[in-house]
C-alpha cells in the first residue's frame, strides 16, 4: 500500500466544517480503493486503516461497515475483511452496465453538451497521446475524459449511478490499457465518440461508446486469461 508518513496518498483534504469523522473516513479510504492504493485481495485491519488516517478506530469501523455495504469489502473466512474481487461473471455483467450507461451518456451527450463541453472533449481527444505517453499521464486523462463525457450528458442522476460503477470499477485490478496497443485503439474509439457527440447525432454517439465499452470487455477477458506484452497497470478500463 502507497503510503506517505504513515498516511494513505490519496487522502483528500478533511474539508469538512460539518462532515463527521465516519464521513471522512469513509471518504478518504473509498478515494484509496479508486487510487489502487488498496488493491482487490488485500487485507484490511481497523486498526491499521485507524493509524493511516489519523483517527479513532470508532469512526473508521463505521467507515469500513459502509464500504462493506457499497460492496466494496468483503468478509474472507481466516482472513476477515479485505478489498472484494470481482469473479468472471461479476466482470461480465460490470461491462453489460458499463455499455448501457456510457452508451445512454454519450447518446444524452449528443443531445445536450454545450459548444464549451464539446471543445473540452474535442480538446482531451487531441492530446491524447495514446501508448507513447507515461502511465500516470494515461490514467488521468482517461479518467478526464470519461468524466467529461458523463457530465455533458446534464443528467444528474446517471452521473450518480456512473460514479457508483467506478467504484466497482476500481476492484478489477489490472487495467486494459496494460495491454499492446490498447491506448491506441481507445484512442481512436474516444474520437469517435466526440465526432459523433460534435456532430449531435445521438444513435452515432450511443453506438460509438457502446463499441468502445464492448472493446474494453475484450481486452478484459484477455486479460483475465493472460496476456504476455502487459506493461504495469495504471488505470481501470
Amino acid at each position: 500500500m502507497a503510503k506517505r508518513s504513515g498516511k494513505l496518498q490519496s487522502d483528500p483534504a478533511d474539508g469538512a466544517g460539518t462532515e463527521s469523522r465516519g464521513e471522512i473516513a469513509y471518504t478518504r479510504l473509498k478515494a484509496s480503493i479508486r487510487a489502487g492504493e488498496l488493491k482487490p485481495g488485500q487485507r484490511i485491519r481497523e486498526n491499521e486503516m485507524a493509524s493511516q488516517l489519523d483517527m479513532s478506530r470508532t469512526p473508521v469501523r463505521e467507515a469500513l461497515r459502509r464500504l462493506e455495504a457499497d460492496g466494496l469489502l468483503t468478509f474472507a473466512p481466516y482472513r476477515g475483511m479485505v478489498i472484494s474481487e470481482l469473479d468472471h461473471q461479476a466482470v461480465m455483467e460490470l461491462y453489460q452496465m458499463r455499455e448501457v450507461l456510457e452508451g445512454t451518456a454519450a447518446g444524452l451527450a449528443a443531445r445536450h453538451a454545450s459548444e464549451a463541453e464539446i471543445g473540452i472533449l474535442q480538446d482531451l481527444v487531441a492530446a491524447d497521446k495514446g501508448s507513447a505517453a507515461d502511465p500516470k499521464e494515461v490514467s488521468t486523462h482517461n479518467r478526464q475524459f470519461h468524466g467529461a463525457v458523463y457530465r455533458a450528458a446534464h443528467n444528474r442522476y446517471l452521473l450518480k449511478t456512473l460514479n457508483v460503477l467506478g467504484d466497482a470499477m476500481a476492484l478489477l485490478g489490472m487495467t486494459t490499457m496494460s495491454l499492446t496497443g490498447r491506448s491506441d485503439t481507445a484512442r481512436e474509439e474516444h474520437a469517435a465518440i466526440v465526432t459523433a457527440i460534435s456532430a449531435h447525432d445521438p444513435a452515432a454517439a450511443e453506438n460509438a461508446a457502446r463499441k468502445h465499452i464492448r472493446e474494453a470487455q475484450r481486452a478484459r477477458l484477455r486479460l483475465m486469461f493472460g496476456d504476455g506484452n502487459a506493461r504495469i497497470p495504471e488505470i481501470k478500463e
